[in-house]
């Protein structure tokens, strides 16, 4: 039986995506991706990973002097656990509220209308 995904914080999750884009990184590769939008140390990176391992979002390949670390966990099934998250708390688990108040809010590209509309068609589909 596999483990349900962990739910990172906001700073693993900036790590994660380091991660996820670069498959494997070391903590100076990280470091370097996050330091361009946020002012975060070395020493704070390095330590947020060495916590993610613990956690087990994270994993580290020692077998060299330079630790590389890869995620522990897919990019979907943390979205989906952070998404079911917030599901729960801020829309009392109803899919039609949080859908309405994201394309409420009118920043859905047409590209991305047509993708949402697509989507319920297929899900209506399956239902008959």
């Amino acid at each position: 039986m596999t483990q349900p995904p962990i739910r990172p914080s906001d700073g693993e999750l900036a790590i994660l995506r380091v991660l996820w884009d670069r498959g494997s990184a070391t903590v100076r590769d990280v470091h370097s991706e996050l330091s361009r939008n946020r002012d975060m140390g070395y020493t704070t990176v390095l330590k947020l990973m060495q916590i993610m391992v613990d956690k087990g979002l994270a994993t580290r390949d020692e077998s060299t002097r330079t630790h590389v670390y890869r995620a522990a966990q897919g990019e979907a099934p943390t979205q989906a656990c952070l998404l079911d998250d917030l599901l729960q708390k801020a829309f009392q688990g109803s899919a039609a509220s949080l859908v309405v108040r994201a394309l409420g809010r009118g920043r859905a590209t047409d590209a991305e209308l047509d993708e949402i509309q697509a989507l319920l068609a297929r899900l209506k589909e399956g239902r008959k």
